[in-house]
């Protein structure tokens, strides 16, 4: 029994946090089974920071996007800038920085993002040294 359960959880894909670059543009990213999240950081663009959370199901559209960060010193950060794509299964912001949601990301145990009437729960375990990578690769040269 010990064989078919340790072959399980290894043939299971592990869901962790990345951080990577392409070119000039940083991401940090992360898949659960309800969404993938991405942030990116592109200093050619106005507002070079974004987040956007893809989930399987629709989000439910709202005046307000709201993350939750539960952990010490728990915080909530909202925003009316948000949008969502056509079949509303992406919601997206836009930002001159992401100081707050790194932080957030970084400091705290889980996320509770929420839009409408969708909550949607997301695991920051293993996120600070991504976060940090990704700070790292989204830093001007010589800073």
């Amino acid at each position: 029994m010990r064989v078919i359960l340790s072959t399980l959880l290894l043939a299971t894909p592990a869901a962790a946090w990345e951080a990577s670059a392409i070119g000039p543009v940083c991401y940090l990213t992360h898949s659960t089974s309800e969404a993938d999240i991405t942030v990116s950081h592109d200093p050619r663009r106005a507002l070079p920071y974004a987040i956007q959370i893809e989930r399987a199901e629709s989000w439910s559209p709202g005046p307000l996007f709201a993350i939750q960060f539960d952990g010490p010193g728990g915080r909530m950060i909202s925003t009316e800038r948000h949008r969502m794509s056509d079949d509303n299964r992406a919601l997206s912001v836009e930002d001159l920085g992401f100081d707050n949601v790194l932080d957030g990301l970084e400091q705290h145990f889980l996320a509770i993002a929420m839009s409408g009437n969708t909550t949607m729960v997301i695991p920051l375990l293993g996120a600070a040294p991504e976060v940090q990578r990704f700070r790292d690769c989204a830093a001007p040269a010589g800073v």
